[in-house]
């Protein structure tokens, strides 16, 4: 298979390399406090040589080799089945995808993986990522087995458990005075006077390829495409990672049939779900939030995960932090799976459209963080004696 980059507005193609982020022409179009303009996916041409999903590898549908992948065991987590938790919602075929099993307990390490490889093969020593806390902890903890020098800007409001990863891997961190998108606008600042590769969501094309994984991994488990996917979103990018990941495995001629995919967004972070309503983004709001990793006034990824969320008819649903933290505690104390709010969204978005889904439909949870990953959320729905 031959792989290159494929501009998610206008089709343009380019050779994948470390210094294309964004595409060109369409980035002439930026404006301030908007998505980004010109977000590159990865497209492939060819057919597959091995006999995945069989084989149990997909590294051939990736487009940097095995070989540039650093020493830590990114991916292969397990689809659950919770027998309590379907008893108690009657869903006889309901599934948590459990990314907590990640090495740094999070989905992000798909992403992060991905980069590693990418510096590596390029000969690249630094990597610079702007976070609300995983994607930072994520790219520390990966790149620390990869042998890189990882440079990292975070919220001051971070979760304290994300911040004490992220020292913990070796990394050197900035705090930043401001919410994550003066995060991201530093971090980029900075690579632009010191070089290295820039991991940002959305702004590195990896980080969508890597979190397709996901969505192969679900459909080597299941057997087929699931009926429906409740992905927790905040700048989109996890969102298109899914969609490019089932995307792929439609073009591959291994199903004929794009699940229904619902973008899950807290309401005090709904940038998203506003465009969608609207036919595009207005000004920005903070995003305020409890489930602090999908906490984003700017979403990264916004234009093409509203695009693909339009042509694939997907959908949008919006929680309060009320009821992430009843979902996150239900998600505990009945299926057994200790996940961070943002990843207890997913149960919350299933929740209110209970009435929509049909009781023998196959439904995934991506279920994308541990709730190791911030206590003081946890703990408020909890009483300790």
């Amino acid at each position: 298979m031959e792989f290159f980059y494929r501009c998610t507005e206008c089709d343009r193609q380019f050779e994948i390399g470390p210094d294309l982020m964004v595409c060109p022409d369409c980035a002439k179009r930026q404006v301030a406090d908007r998505p980004l303009r010109g977000v590159l996916e990865v497209g492939f041409t060819g057919t597959r040589t091995s006999n995945w999903p069989a084989s149990g590898t997909y590294g051939e549908l990736l487009p940097i080799e095995e070989r540039f992948f650093p020493p830590v065991p990114v991916g292969n987590t397990p689809l659950w089945q919770p027998t309590n938790l379907r008893e108690k919602l009657g869903l006889a075929r309901l599934f948590l995808k459990d990314e907590t099993a990640n090495p740094t307990e999070s989905l992000k390490d798909r992403a992060s993986a991905l980069v590693a490889a990418c510096a590596n093969k390029y000969g690249i020593t630094d990597v610079v990522v702007a976070s609300t806390g995983n994607a930072a902890s994520s790219m520390a903890g990966i790149g620390a087995a990869a042998g890189l020098n990882v440079k990292i800007f975070v919220p001051k409001t971070a979760p304290r458990a994300k911040l004490i990863q992220s020292l913990q891997y070796g990394a050197d961190v900035t705090l930043v005075d401001g919410p994550y998108d003066d995060a991201v606008t530093q971090s980029l600042e900075f690579t632009r006077s010191n070089k290295g590769l820039n991991r940002n969501t959305g702004y590195n094309p990896m980080t969508i390829e890597g979190k397709k994984t996901a969505a192969l991994e679900i459909f080597a488990q299941l057997g087929r495409i699931p009926d429906v996917v409740y992905v927790p979103t905040g700048d989109g990018v996890i969102l298109g990672g899914i969609y490019k990941g089932f995307e792929d495995i439609v073009a591959l001629g291994l199903a004929d049939h794009m699940p229904a995919v619902v973008a899950v967004q807290a309401e005090g972070s709904n940038a998203i779900c506003r465009a969608l309503k609207l036919d595009g983004f207005t000004e920005p709001v903070n995003g305020d939030t409890i489930a602090d990793s999908i906490s984003v006034g700017v979403p990264a990824n916004g234009q093409s995960a509203v695009a693909k969320l339009r042509k694939h008819r997907g959908r949008c649903v919006e929680v309060s932090d009320v009821e992430i933290l009843d979902a996150q505690i239900e998600l505990s104390s009945v299926s057994g799976l200790f996940a961070e709010p943002a990843a207890a969204a997913a149960l919350a978005g299933l929740r209110k459209e209970l009435d929509r889904v049909p009781p023998e439909s196959t439904i995934v949870l991506l279920i994308t963080g541990s709730g190791l990953k911030d206590i003081d959320a946890a703990g408020r729905r909890v009483r300790v004696p």
